[in-house]
Order: structure tokens, then sequence, then C-alpha cells
């Protein structure tokens, strides 16, 4: 079974619209945080079109639909989920110490694929394997593209989509959206450094 793992869309549909183009799998798991950006009602009615499993991450907490939606999902013996199975807030980074990994997933074993800090990596503790899938629409990469994954039997492998940097530019700009400029700056006309968003997540863990 082919699993595409998109999440952390953040309201940037044309992300999401690129990876759609590029992916072949058998099912969808979109992980959360979906809203929270420039154009949500966008991003939900693509979201809504697909055949896909989509969970609950902290951007939906308060969203009418997106509240009652599930935290995780298992597909082909892989949970899926936004930040752990039970709660969408706790974050998890390529540089969290083990025992801080362990004591989150505590009680949980297997693969578990997770989002929420935006960046991809794969970590093994004990019994435990979580792999953060990476950011559609707000990647911590150093890098302006779609990061995502695909879970292909049961084993996570990392994808990167080119996106229209030009488009989303200008449909963020006609949205009128108040944080676009900001979005912008930080986000498309150059990437987030991955090691210092990974410093700066872990200073709020």
């Amino acid at each position: 079974m082919r699993v595409a793992a998109l999440y952390d869309v953040h309201a940037m549909p044309w992300a999401l619209e690129a990876v759609l183009r590029d992916l072949d799998a058998d099912a969808v798991v979109i992980g959360g945080d979906f809203l929270g950006g420039p154009c949500e009602a966008e991003t939900v009615a693509l979201i809504r079109s697909l055949d896909a499993t989509v969970l609950r991450g902290n951007a939906e907490n308060d969203d009418p639909w997106g509240s009652t939606l599930p935290l995780a999902a298992t597909l082909d013996d892989v949970v899926y989920c936004h930040a752990t199975p039970t709660d969408n807030l706790p974050l998890t980074t390529a540089a969290t110490p083990d025992e801080a990994v362990a004591e989150t997933f505590a009680g949980v074993t297997g693969t578990v694929v997770i989002g929420h800090s935006h960046h991809q990596f794969d970590r093994r503790v004990g019994a435990l394997r979580v792999v953060n899938a990476g950011s559609v629409g707000m990647p911590y990469e150093g890098e302006v593209a779609a990061f995502w994954a695909l879970v292909e039997d049961g084993e996570p492998r990392f994808r990167r989509t080119p996106i229209d940097v030009e488009r989303a530019v200008a449909a963020i700009r006609a949205s009128g959206w108040a944080g676009g400029e900001e979005f912008i700056a930080e986000n498309l006309l150059q990437a987030p450094d991955r090691d210092e968003a990974i410093a700066v997540l872990e200073s709020r863990r």
C-alpha cells in the first residue's frame, strides 16, 4: 500500500495542488494544520474534494469542521497523527533528546508519522520510530518547495515537490490576507533556515 502523507499545508492550496499532481498513491492522509495561512476556504474545499483521511492539527482545534476530525488514524500498521496520537500540540524535532521523545510517545511502538514541526526527520528510539513527513505549505528546510512523505508498505520515504512561487506570491497578495507580506517574505522569497528553525522550536518545547 502506498500512502501519501501530506502535512502542514497551512492554507497554501497551490502547494497542495502541486503535490497532488506529483503523487501516485493508494491513499492520502492530510495530517493536520491545513488551516492557518492565506487561503483557508480554498484549501478546505480542495481537501474536502479528496478521498482522503483528514486529521486534526492544532490549527483546526477551534474550527467548526476541523475540530470534529480525529487526532490519529492507522493505515497499513502505520500510525498517522499531527503531533502525537492523543495530543496535537507536543513538539518533536530532529534535535529532541531521545528520552524526551520516549516520554512524549510513552506506550507507543512501531512507526508513527507526524508533522507539526515542519521539517523532515526519521528518529528511532527503542521500539518506536517517529518520522516527520515535512510541511507542504510552510517547510523549515532551507528550500522553497513542498515537502511530504510517501509510505510504501509501511516504509516512509521523503519527497519534495517544486511549487510555482510566483503564482503563490501573486495569489496571497490578491487574497488580502493580513499576514500576507510577512508570510511571503519569510517563506516564499526566501526559505527558513532548517537549523535555526529547529533551535527555535526546541526552545519552545
